[in-house]
């Protein structure tokens, strides 16, 4: 499994690519991937290395967790290799030939394999051939090199991310310190309309009626809960990001319970300042939900 503890967070998006020198070609590995929910894993590569994809799958998918991941291999000719280095794959040519002979037998029209046909079928002349399992050893070691590789860049990118992120807490964290000052006004303010009213209408009320009203009015406005969820989930979005690992699912869920606290922020707002932060904190949320959707 990976290791969701590995310190460091980390970008579903990246790009790595290596290759290697064989004694029978060229091995080359590049690895891409983009967001995605989960990890999907795709090969493109020879079918002569199609017998070593559950292994390889497995080398991934130990490093990743989440992501569409493409690895394409290609395995080619040696490019230095010169006539002497050449050697003829005989077990490979009996084998063609056989199947050339077996088909003239259901169709006397089939044309014969010319000997420079023959000459360039893939894997019929290598300067060395590798064993089977020589060759899966060396795909897997070229791959943990590509996700080294791919890893670090992951880690950088969501270094970056990661960074954007805090600013956009530390914004917010700045914004809703700004209400709880807001409420002694607003108090004071209703208070003094609603002892004007008292006094246009010339009605005969009495303290206890007003503080009443006031209590009333209070209980309305009264956001405290709020701001401390809020408090709350931006103090564990930084806890997570300062953990790191694979922290995408958890701080897209703390963005819905942002959102809920700063919607109920701007249903309670009988202020237009306070209206205004709520505003801006939805603002900063969602440019955080965009971000984290790149983060495994």
């Amino acid at each position: 499994m990976p290791d969701s503890g590995r310190a460091g967070v980390y970008s579903m998006t990246g790009y790595a690519a290596a290759g290697s020198e064989l004694p029978g070609g060229a091995l080359a590995i590049d690895l891409r991937a983009v967001n995605h929910r989960y990890l999907d894993i795709q090969f493109r590569m020879p079918d002569e290395l199609r017998q070593f994809e559950p292994a390889l799958r497995e080398a991934i998918a130990s490093r990743l967790q989440r992501g569409k991941v493409e690895c394409r291999i290609t395995l080619t000719a040696p490019a230095t290799a010169t006539a002497t280095e050449l050697k003829l794959n005989r077990e490979l040519l009996r084998q063609l030939i056989g199947l050339q002979s077996e088909l003239r037998t259901f169709s006397a029209a089939a044309r014969e394999l010319s000997v420079a046909e023959m000459l360039r079928w893939p894997g019929i002349m290598a300067a060395d051939t590798l064993t089977l399992e020589a060759l899966r050893e060396s795909c897997l070691a070229l791959l943990a090199n590509v996700l080294d590789e791919f890893e670090a860049a992951r880690r950088r990118e969501g270094g970056k991310l990661k960074a954007m992120l805090l600013d956009r807490v530390t914004r917010m964290e700045q914004r809703a310190a700004q209400v709880a000052p807001r409420f002694p006004q607003m108090i004071a303010a209703y208070q003094d309309k609603l002892a004007s009213r008292v006094r246009e209408a010339a009605l005969a009320v009495d303290d206890d009626r007003i503080r009443q009203e006031l209590v009333m009015f209070i209980a309305k406005i009264d956001v405290d809960e709020e701001l401390t969820r809020l408090g709350t989930h931006l103090a564990e979005i930084r806890r997570i990001l300062e953990h790191g690992g694979a922290v995408g699912k958890r701080l897209d869920f703390l963005m819905q319970e942002l959102n809920r606290e700063a919607n109920t922020l701007g249903s309670k707002s009988i202020d237009v300042e306070v209206s205004k932060i709520s505003m801006d904190l939805k603002l900063l949320i969602e440019q955080m939900r965009e971000q984290i959707q790149n983060l495994e």
